[in-house]
């Protein structure tokens, strides 16, 4: 079995992800995971249930690939647009724990539809804006 392509795959492949031997020997060292939350579009929720979402951030791979495996804090949308809600969500998922906010791919590469939101960059710049220094923010998952 190898590492997942980053892109959007069928469900059916995903079977196949697993943590590299490197995120399995950080665990060993006493490394602890990075604690995210996820934002996504709220227009994509009838035909994406976030399932590569979730596997991806269990693996560490795509996104995670320098953090290794991550805990999942919140999954929430952004509100539906033009976006506005997005800022307060993301300032919530940290509240709650996040050291990351992660915009899930159906924000910026549009999957699974391929139609990115046309307002993502406007919500990026307002989420960065509006948190913390030390809180990254991660513009896509797989």
């Amino acid at each position: 079995m190898g590492m997942m392509v980053c892109f959007h795959v069928p469900f059916v492949e995903l079977t196949n992800i697993i943590p590299s031997q490197y995120h399995y020997e950080r665990c060993k060292r006493g490394y602890r995971q990075v604690k995210v939350g996820i934002i996504r579009c709220r227009q994509t929720e009838d035909m994406c249930p976030g399932t590569t979402d979730f596997k991806v951030a269990a693996s560490g791979t795509c996104a995670f690939e320098d953090m290794g495996p991550v805990e999942i804090v919140g999954f929430l949308s952004c509100g539906g647009c033009p976006g506005k809600r997005a800022v307060l969500r993301a300032k919530m998922l940290v509240d709650r724990g996040a050291e990351a906010v992660v915009f899930a791919s159906c924000m910026k590469k549009g999957n699974p539809i391929d139609f990115p939101c046309p307002h993502f960059s406007t919500i990026k710049a307002a989420v960065e804006k509006q948190l913390r220094p030390e809180i990254k923010v991660i513009d896509w998952m797989h």
